[in-house]
């Protein structure tokens, strides 16, 4: 029976140790962000899940609670594969996303293949990316950020002749865990830097629909609005409380096809064949009877205060059924920090209507996150409901 093994992600050397012997068979690995308790039915982890998966990896829970993902070994090396081949070959990687979470584990699986030892800059700033991207040996580089590392990197490169350099040297700066504004990849051009638009999940071991369309033998298709991706990439299910692996409402099989789908629970739609993410299902409000999406809010938001500067939740009301609370980070130095209530107001319900009318504003100084650098909607949706009975 294999071992199961949970590995704290401060200690880098055994994380990959330990991820070469499950990609081999030979281990379950589990990797632990600091201060996250093991896993307490460890000692009840299924045959079945010692025998199928190579990994399991806690979702960062963006979009509900956190789930136990069960990965295999073939789904892994698969959207590894798939990502090398897409960007053009093995390559060297600067790796800056939490190793606890499948955006940064990946960047390891794909080193892995290509048998280069990655950089590591893990809660590191604009600045020390930067001077880190220097201890890179390999001709082809990659990295992999969220939409407001990048953000911040550009800033950066705006100023500074070595950064926007060390920027343009990259074969590839891989950009997901949520929307990239057109405003960012247009800056992203302009400054000559090679972004990639990533979409996936832990479900799919990661990023398999780049810039829009499907890499390696992933699958995209649109039910009743919903996103849905089939491919040798995608996980076994859930680990349960158990230890086994069920695949709830998320995991459906095609009954004429036969071909397995994972339910995103994203909103999109094909335009000429090409994947554009239009929301989430369940970040929608009903203000007076009229549904508005967040995702929508906060997209008219982004054009205003910039991207990862901002976020939009809803609050109970009494009378309206749901309100809109805007949340958005003070930024002294900015121009963004000097925008009138009434303004964003206005453009809000120019663009989507009199229901998207926020009831309150809230600045902080910083924006609560998750590990993966999402939003922390829990988070903020609780803050912005003591503000408003406050």
């Amino acid at each position: 029976m294999k071992q199961f093994v949970q590995v704290p992600t401060s200690d880098i050397a055994w994380l990959c140790a330990a991820l070469s012997d499950a990609l081999a068979g030979k281990t379950l690995l589990m990797p632990l962000a600091q201060g996250t308790e093991p896993l307490s039915q460890a000692a009840v982890i299924s045959d079945e899940v010692r025998a199928e998966a190579a990994v399991l990896i806690r979702t960062s829970g963006s979009t509900g609670e956190p789930k136990t993902v069960a990965l295999s070994a073939a789904a892994l090396l698969e959207n590894a594969r798939a990502s090398l081949a897409e960007l053009g070959g093995d390559g060297q990687w600067l790796v800056t996303l939490p190793l606890n979470l499948v955006s940064g584990l990946g960047q390891l699986v794909r080193s892995h293949i290509s048998g280069t030892e990655p950089v590591f800059a893990l809660n590191a700033d604009a600045n020390e990316i930067i001077t880190r991207a220097a201890q890179l040996t390999h001709p082809r580089r990659y990295m992999s950020v969220v939409p407001v590392q990048l953000a911040r990197l550009l800033d950066l490169a705006e100023t500074d002749a070595t950064a926007l350099q060390t920027l343009q040297e990259f074969a590839a700066i891989l950009v997901g865990g949520g929307p990239t504004s057109l405003q960012l990849r247009q800056r992203a051009y302009d400054l000559g830097v090679n972004i990639v638009r990533t979409y996936g999940s832990t479900e799919t071991a990661g990023g398999c629909v780049y810039d829009g369309v499907e890499i390696g033998n992933s699958r995209v298709r649109i039910r009743n609005g919903e996103v849905q991706l089939a491919g040798a990439n995608l996980a076994l299910g859930y680990l349960t409380e158990d230890g086994r692996i069920s695949v709830q409402d998320r995991f459906i099989t095609d009954e004429k096809t036969g071909v397995r789908w994972y339910r995103t629970g994203d909103t999109g739609e094909l335009l000429g064949g090409m994947l554009q993410i239009t929301g989430r299902a369940d970040r929608v409000f009903i203000s007076g009877g009229v549904n508005v999406s967040l995702d929508s809010v906060e997209t008219v938001l982004t054009k205003l205060y910039g991207d990862g500067s901002v976020a939009a939740v809803a609050v109970p009301d009494a009378y309206w059924g749901e309100r809109l609370v805007v949340v958005h980070r003070n930024n002294d130095d900015t121009e963004n920090s000097k925008l009138e209530e009434s303004e964003v107001t206005a453009e809000l319900v120019r663009e989507l209507g009199r229901a998207a009318t926020p009831a309150r504003f809230i600045s902080l100084e910083t924006m609560p996150t998750l590990a993966g650098g999402k939003p922390d909607y829990q988070a903020l949706t609780a803050l912005a409901a003591a503000r408003i009975s406050g």
